[in-house]
């Protein structure tokens, strides 16, 4: 049994996969194998009208894992870009309806998973933000290009180059969540809205999601088959150490 994932089927197709790895679902390659692993599963199940993406820790993703990321070969490095590509070109591509519900926060490529989603419900006091420019980092493709898809210009000038955080309030002025409500409300909101989006016919959905996000999906695809992405071959430069350790330092100051 996977303890870092949670599957639990609700009936009527609405299927709800819960991020789970202590102690702020940082993602490292082994769980982001794990992710794109179960989404493929659920994926293919043909009982399966609706994907609800939650936590069910405290935060819903902070990001990359910073204090494993600091100790990272070159190997390990492009196995993470390799995951983080992987993983949300299929969250993206999934062709049923994926609700996402964040808790506190969805930081850096805990982003993706609400860029990637169709629909959004935030609690109050959840945070956002693309932080890796502070980390020393810059984007591999499935994260760029979807960042450039699902937001403005201007709200990818200021996440991505000016990596800090929004509250939700912002985050929903800017469109990246749909819904802001109380943070008790959010499960069972996310849960009515899945309900509603399996009730639209499957095969108009699907075609309707590709007609959308066809041309993204298909450019992610040929750069991860050709291996093409220039961060898989060392992401991290003679500054991102330093960053790492001084956003690490912030952090718990603020803690």
């Amino acid at each position: 049994m996977n303890k870092n994932l949670i599957r639990t089927d609700h009936g009527g197709g609405i299927t709800q996969l819960a991020l789970a790895r202590p102690p702020v679902n940082a993602l490292n390659p082994e769980f982001l194998g794990e992710i794109d692993v179960r989404l493929s599963e659920i994926e293919s199940g043909a009982d399966v009208r609706a994907i609800v993406i939650t936590s069910d820790l405290p935060v819903f993703s902070a990001g990359m894992d910073l204090k494993e990321a600091q100790e990272f070969t070159v190997e390990e490095q492009t196995a993470v870009v390799d995951g983080l590509n992987g993983t949300f070109c299929r969250l993206y591509g999934i062709k049923k309806p994926v609700i996402v519900a964040v808790n506190r926060a969805a930081i850096a490529g805990g982003l993706f998973f609400v860029l990637a989603a169709d629909y959004t419900i935030a609690g109050k006091g959840a945070k956002f933000g693309l932080t890796e420019v502070r980390v020393g980092v810059d984007f591999p493709v499935t994260p760029l290009e979807i960042a450039c898809a699902e937001l403005t210009p201007s709200a990818s000038r200021r996440l991505m180059l000016g990596g800090r955080n929004l509250d939700a309030d912002a985050a929903r002025e800017m469109g990246i969540v749909d819904e802001v409500v109380d943070p008790a409300e959010l499960i069972a909101l996310a849960m009515e809205v899945a309900k509603d989006y399996a009730e639209i016919p499957a095969m108009a959905y699907s075609r309707v999601k590709m007609q959308l996000r066809g041309r993204v999906i298909k450019k992610l695809r040929d750069t991860i088959e050709s291996q093409i992405d220039p961060t898989r071959n060392g992401w991290f430069t003679e500054e991102t150490l330093g960053a790492m350790k001084a956003l690490m330092a912030e952090a718990k100051r603020k803690a």
